[in-house]
């Protein structure tokens, strides 16, 4: 089981509110997943929580009771609401991988949902009621994996090298454009674009950028004294209002605004 709140808006609510966790998949299914996710929470009754989690550039599985779907990249934040009790299991795909599953570009599902059925040999709500009806966390996991098993696809050698790439990405701050990444790797920017147009379902642009959103947003969250003006600078932006126009639209709030929102009990 691992710990890590990057994405999440306001982490403090993680334990408070709700329970996350987060768990390492077995060795035949970590070439195809990241980790399995499950969110559990026990509100009083007439008590909401809308949480808000940043997109990301991966495919995720998500078992939820009526609702349950496989999602493309979604290019947007998701706000998803909680109430009375409840519990979502869910499959993040690692970037790339499920090209051997969907069998054609992941940005043709960008933005988009698909049932469960369009993918796996299963009936929808059997495949949905196994996975949420197990006794717990362990349980669930199994149901699922159980089900990833029935459709495996041949390893794809490709997939290694857009993990490669989205990990530098993600961990050299000091690229902030297409350009500069394309060069870091060692390819073309045309070259760049089809590789990610076919295996993540997101422009590099797009990825790169939400980074280093993520950068910022971790370090406001974590009530840093930081300058907008020089982090934006240091983000690629040509100006702060750019940033906070950019980051708001990604957050639901202002930099300022979000810094000030994660201090509060």
């Amino acid at each position: 089981m691992t710990h890590s709140y990057k994405g999440v808006v306001n982490p403090a609510a993680v334990g408070k509110v709700f329970r996350l966790e987060r768990f390492t998949p077995a060795p035949d299914l970590a070439p195809f997943v990241e980790h399995f996710w499950l969110v559990a929470w026990t509100l009083p009754d007439g008590v909401t929580h809308v949480q808000r989690t940043l997109p990301s550039p991966c495919i995720h599985l998500v078992f939820d009771a009526g609702r349950t779907a496989v999602f493309g990249v979604m290019t947007g934040a998701f706000e998803y609401t909680l109430k009375n009790s409840g519990r979502v299991l869910g499959v993040r795909f690692r970037p790339g991988a499920f090209r051997g599953f969907l069998g054609r570009p992941v940005q043709s599902i960008t933005d988009r949902e698909l049932k469960l059925s369009q993918l796996f040999e299963c009936d929808d709500q059997a495949a949905e009621h196994a996975v949420l009806s197990a006794p717990d966390d362990a349980a669930m996991v199994a149901a699922a994996s159980a089900l990833l098993r029935g459709a495996l696809p041949s390893p794809d050698p490709a997939t290694e090298r857009v993990a490669a790439i989205l990990q530098a990405i993600q961990q050299q701050p000091e690229i902030t454009q297409v350009g500069q990444l394309a060069e870091h790797v060692d390819l073309s920017v045309r070259r760049l674009q089809i590789l990610f147009k076919e295996y993540v379902g997101a422009t590099p642009k797009w990825v790169i950028r939400r980074n280093r959103l993520l950068d910022a947003a971790e370090r406001l969250a974590g009530g840093a004294e930081v300058d907008l003006a020089t982090l934006a600078q240091t983000l690629g932006y040509y100006d702060q209002s750019h940033f906070t126009t950019d980051f708001e639209r990604l957050v639901g709030k202002p930099p300022a605004d979000y810094r000030r929102s994660c201090r509060q009990p």
